[in-house]
């Protein structure tokens, strides 16, 4: 027998169907709320009660610190596969056979040309534009290169529109770097792998060869494959929310880039740098600010540790530490920055304020600091998770044009004025 919810209100009740998802999730399916109650709705403020959709992407546990794509443990694959492979596997739900990874890749170089045009809209922008502006600009403009609209009841369209996409977008993500850069475009090299020809992308220089270093590889594509997707944030529900409109694959994932682009959302491990960057400047007493942080009069919040959705640990974080302490032992890089954040988390780590409290370093603590080492500026941060994330993005624009879901149109409670008559200009 099916279990409900039962809602009284003013003496009448009113039943509505409890959902059970294949980890025990539990939810009241309020769906027919308004008719069967005469217009009444349910007010949540930043939907933290709220499930606007039924997703098989990701499981997210953020009281036990659990990450899951498609069933599978983020701890498991953050070591044993590549960025292509898990997000062939967000996209399509299963791993892929070596033929069809192969094939994968070669369709997504096939797509990698950026038509020469897209040059002159980057023209357009001073160098002192943010990347990640551009790189949302330079996203929703691609519509104008691909102007037929996906037929998603085609396979064959989809898969298209989603190599296209996966194609393209490192070009412009290493493009948006190299403008505020001032070097020369470049196209990469389709004799590399996806992360090592983003890295040449990125860093060739126009007079030098690319000689890539096989542990940053390793820990880019890490930190890709840890921010490729995180259930329903703020940027994953954009893209959702525009894609609901029947609004294509790209101009979704460009919405989804500028809801990234908040400082709340993607920008975190961007401040992250600028807290340590205040840090040494004031003398980089890493002490001080321990103590500051656990006073509660100060201003000072300690960012990059804790997290709104982990409550006990991020999983992520981990992960990405080990390979943060491999980048910086290989690179030897000699940054006080560095020594400051490396002071903080031991201390962090040691001290029971924040044991007790589990206000342990999170990932963008440490894929701050991993970008700094790497040599990536600060304004590339927020871009480089879009370029993780993309796949995410993509997978649950996919799954809710597929599913056929409705188009979003959340609720409100109206508390502005109640009717009154115009005033003519002269009488007010």
């Amino acid at each position: 027998m099916s279990k409900t919810a039962t809602l009284t209100i003013d003496g009448n009740s009113y039943e509505f169907p409890i959902k059970v998802g294949t980890e025990n999730e539990i939810a009241i399916d309020i769906n027919s709320l308004r008719s069967s109650t005469s217009g009444i709705i349910t007010i949540d403020p930043g939907f933290k009660n709220t499930g606007s959709c039924e997703s098989a992407i990701t499981f997210l546990d953020g009281e036990k610190g659990i990450l899951r794509y498609r069933g599978y443990a983020i701890e498991e694959l953050a070591e044993k596969a590549d960025f292509l492979e898990v997000a062939y596997l967000l996209i399509f739900g299963e791993l892929p056979t070596a033929e069809t990874l192969a094939k994968f890749h070669s369709d997504i170089k096939a797509q990698s040309h950026v038509d020469e045009d897209v040059k002159k809209i980057i023209d357009g922008f001073p160098k002192s534009a943010h990347p990640m502006g551009v790189l949302s600009s330079l996203t929703s403009a691609l519509v104008a290169f691909n102007p037929s609209s996906v037929n998603v009841d085609s396979e064959e369209e989809m898969y298209n529109a989603i190599v296209r996409i996966l194609g393209k977008f490192p070009v412009l993500t290493a493009w948006a770097y190299r403008k505020r850069a001032g070097l020369p475009l470049d196209y990469g090299d389709d004799s590399l792998g996806y992360v090592e020809n983003f890295l040449k992308m990125m860093f060739k220089k126009p007079s030098g060869e690319f000689t890539s270093n096989p542990v940053v590889v390793d820990a880019m594509d890490k930190l890709l494959i840890l921010h490729a997707d995180h259930e329903q944030n703020c940027s994953t529900s954009t893209v959702r929310m525009v894609g609901s409109s029947h609004a294509g694959l790209f101009v979704s994932i460009s919405a989804g880039i500028a809801a990234l682009w908040g400082p709340l959302h993607g920008g975190a491990n961007q401040a992250v740098i600028e807290m340590l960057e205040a840090i040494k400047e004031d003398g980089g007493d890493t002490k001080k600010y321990m103590a500051k942080a656990k006073d509660k009069k100060d201003p000072f919040r300690l960012m990059g540790f804790g997290h709104r959705v982990y409550k006990n640990f991020d999983p992520r974080a981990k992960i990405i530490k080990k390979a943060a302490d491999s980048v910086l032992s290989d690179l030897g890089v000699e940054d006080p920055v560095l020594d400051i954040a490396k002071g903080l988390e031991k201390e962090a780590l040691e001290d029971s304020y924040f044991v007790d409290r589990k206000l342990y370093p999170n990932v963008d603590f440490y894929s701050g600091i991993m970008y700094r080492a790497m040599g990536i500026p600060v304004e590339m941060f927020t871009p480089m998770f879009a370029l993780g994330r993309l796949p995410g993005w993509i997978a649950q624009w996919r799954e809710m044009r597929l599913k056929k879901e409705p188009i979003g149109r959340p609720r409100q409670v109206y508390i502005g004025e109640n009717q009154r008559s115009f005033k003519k200009i002269s009488d007010r």
